[in-house]
């Protein structure tokens, strides 16, 4: 059986490591026939939307799709395509797995934890407006039934990955109303898993905590601006973007990307690290059922980063992306 991906190649960097990423998944023998469709920058300029209707059908068909970096303007421009993209398919879940990596050196060791984030309220819901001449106001949606629905992933996520135990992060203290709704919404499901350890702490004791020593956690759930900040605060545990992966779940659809930007600076010299839109790739695999290739795409990759000869320039090595990509498929 083979399965049809959709394949966003992103911005910037995005074709090159995207690519790198599809190479690498068809010689590990993935079951997989890529849908190519476009979207950020380039669907804006070309087609006049960063997110074109195809895009959304082709996701919607396929049910799965592999993401490279899309490009946002700051403060000007068109919408953030992520963000429309999570919340047009209601990717309710950001699901950001972070462990230690063989010959990446960091202050810290056997890191194993995960992050989710709730993707689509929070002050993410993009509702803001000028009240006054200088004067902006933004407003934070939290539901009862938004909180429900993660808390709910998070605790099967949790049974089906092993984990045993979920810290729902809040600045309740601030925030006592949507916060506290969130918390509330997290022990309300978490009544029906008795059997997965269930906390709450501030979110400046979380962030104190994982500088601290981060085997102090295992599942971090919490709402949409909290998990972006603290996602890339926990990838910096373990390397830092480019050697994490990451994805966005919804009740059917599930999008599989890069957690790091365009790189704008170094796009389409071949030097960029795939390593982070791979393991994405690799997640995908077991996502879909595909353990064995999985399983065989990450022993090449740490059999590759242990011996440490073909690292890229943001990993202490001097290979660029084809040196790297092609000792991995080596392996095979």
């Amino acid at each position: 059986m083979r399965y049809r991906v959709t394949l966003i190649e992103g911005d910037g960097i995005g074709p090159e490591v995207t690519r790198a990423t599809c190479r690498v998944l068809e010689a590990a023998g993935a079951p997989v026939e890529w849908e190519p469709v476009l979207a950020g920058a380039r669907a804006a300029q070309e087609l006049g939307n960063p997110l074109p209707q195809n895009v959304v059908e082709s996701l919607k068909r396929n049910r799965v799709g592999l993401k490279g970096p899309l490009m946002t303007p700051k403060g000007k421009g068109w919408r953030s395509a992520n963000v429309s993209l999570r919340q047009e398919l209601q990717l309710y879940t950001g699901w950001r797995p972070v462990n230690s990596l063989p010959g990446i050196t960091t202050p810290y060791k056997d890191v194993d934890l995960v992050v989710l984030r709730e993707n689509t309220q929070g002050l993410y819901a993009g509702i803001e407006h000028e009240v006054t001449p200088g004067t902006i106001v933004s407003l934070k949606v939290s539901s009862a039934e938004a909180g429900e629905r993660i808390a709910r992933w998070a605790f099967e996520h949790a049974c089906n990955a092993g984990r045993r135990k979920i810290t729902v992060c809040h600045k309740r203290s601030v925030q006592p109303l949507s916060d506290g709704a969130f918390e509330q919404a997290f022990f309300n499901v978490g009544k029906s898993y008795p059997f997965i350890e269930q906390e709450t702490e501030n979110l400046d004791d979380v962030a104190m905590n994982l500088a601290h020593d981060p085997s102090n956690y295992d599942v971090l759930l919490m709402q949409n601006l909290y998990g972006d900040i603290v996602s890339d605060l926990c990838a910096g545990l373990v390397g830092g973007l480019g050697v994490v992966p990451g994805a966005n779940v919804g009740e059917r659809i599930a999008v599989f990307e890069a957690v790091h930007g365009t790189a704008p600076d170094i796009a389409g010299q071949g030097i960029a690290n795939p390593l982070a839109v791979l393991l994405s790739g690799v997640l995908m695999m077991e996502y879909m059922g595909e353990r064995t290739v999985a399983d065989r795409v990450r022993r090449a990759v740490y059999d590759v980063l242990s011996e440490g000869k073909h690292l890229t320039g943001d990993l202490g090595g001097s290979a660029n992306t084809e040196t790297f990509t092609q000792a991995i498929l080596d392996k095979f």
